[in-house]
């Protein structure tokens, strides 16, 4: 919004600093931030109000959850308002590419809300259906797909971008629409399925998503990807905007959210910012490298279905519990050793998956 200001610039003026991505994407950041700051305690009132019992613990889960009984969720709340707020004042709003990411968030949004509002007001975990929840993401997921194919260039559009090969490309042709479906409805469940511990997800997120926003700069600058060899996408610089937004409220909320928590983030906050997470990487062509950054939230998953399909065809189970950081809580573990043990894997992935901009 505060972009057309570069219209009162005359090149050499505080206005002109409006023009620079980079300023604004350090703008939205502390917008983001100062923003959750503020409004991050009186939400927590109103949803401990409005809830009641808070969010309902499984009675299967580990022993030591029972204790965060009464704590209220639908935190993602805060995060989402802070990265909306901030995104709308800062960046470059006739960019499709952030309209896209936007619809996808808050698309996915919109049905976490649904499904915590379900188990609140029902006071027990089950909330809107799996099946209506995979539905409506897929839904979601279809038009988001095909926008992105619309505003790509054509040499991109239906192309599947390999890492670390230089200038590789291969034509999925109207395969890429399925595929990115289950990028997008991949990681919204993906993030989902991590959120079990005060602050596992939030800081996996955050590393993700200043990642992707990095490459999302880089991916839109002319001179970067000539000299990387990487596939340049006009426009995706954009998305750094909401990437620092949702660092900045990510910080905001993990305030709250660490040890012991004093909200959750819940299905709100969890599918809307995996589903952005998706989106991203496949309005820049970095799918794959998503699966590297983010192996955090494919480990969580792969573990839920492994477990899952050994135990339908055995009876056994591979894991004490799935998802896997349930397990590592059975074996004993602490739940901050856990933490902050899964955020330093998170950290040492993102940093793989930036080499692979680079190792060409």
């Amino acid at each position: 919004m505060l972009y057309w200001l570069t219209s009162l610039s005359d090149g050499g003026d505080l206005f002109n600093l409006f023009r620079y991505i980079t300023f604004r994407a350090g703008a939205a950041f502390f917008t983001s931030l100062i923003f959750a700051m503020i409004f991050g305690r009186p939400l927590i009132n109103l949803l401990r109000r409005k809830q009641g019992k808070g969010q309902p613990i499984r009675e299967d889960g580990p022993e030591a959850h029972f204790a965060k009984a009464g704590t209220p969720t639908m935190g993602g709340l805060l995060i989402l308002s802070a990265i909306l707020v901030s995104t709308l004042l800062w960046a470059r709003l006739s960019n499709p590419y952030v309209w896209i990411v936007l619809f996808v968030t808050y698309g996915y949004a919109a049905i976490g809300f649904a499904d915590d509002f379900a188990k609140v007001s029902k006071a027990n975990t089950k909330g809107v259906s799996a099946r209506m929840r995979l539905g409506l993401g897929f839904a979601i997921a279809i038009i988001a797909s095909l926008l992105t194919l619309l505003v790509h260039p054509d040499d991109l559009s239906m192309q599947l971008a390999l890492p670390i090969f230089k200038d590789v490309l291969i034509n999925l042709s109207f395969a890429y629409v399925p595929f990115a479906m289950i990028v997008i409805v991949g990681a919204a469940n993906a993030v989902n399925l991590t959120d079990g511990l005060d602050g596992l997800a939030i800081m996996p997120v955050i590393i993700a998503g200043g990642t992707l926003g990095a490459i999302a700069y880089v991916v839109g600058r002319v001179d970067f990807t000539a000299y990387l060899g990487l596939h340049y996408v006009a426009g995706t610089g954009e998305i750094l905007i909401f990437t620092s937004a949702l660092i900045g409220g990510g910080l905001g909320f993990l305030w709250y959210n660490a040890p012991p928590a004093a909200v959750f983030m819940g299905d709100t906050g969890s599918l809307a910012l995996g589903g952005a997470l998706g989106a991203i990487a496949i309005v820049t062509k970095h799918e794959i490298v998503l699966g590297i950054v983010g192996g955090l939230f494919v480990v969580e998953a792969l573990s839920v279905i492994i477990q899952v399909a050994y135990f339908k065809r055995t009876g056994k189970r591979v894991f004490l519990m799935a998802p896997i950081h349930h397990h590592y809580e059975k074996k004993g573990w602490s739940e901050p050793t856990i933490v902050i043990r899964f955020w330093i894997i998170s950290l040492v992935l993102a940093l793989i998956g930036l080499a692979t901009l680079k190792l060409r």
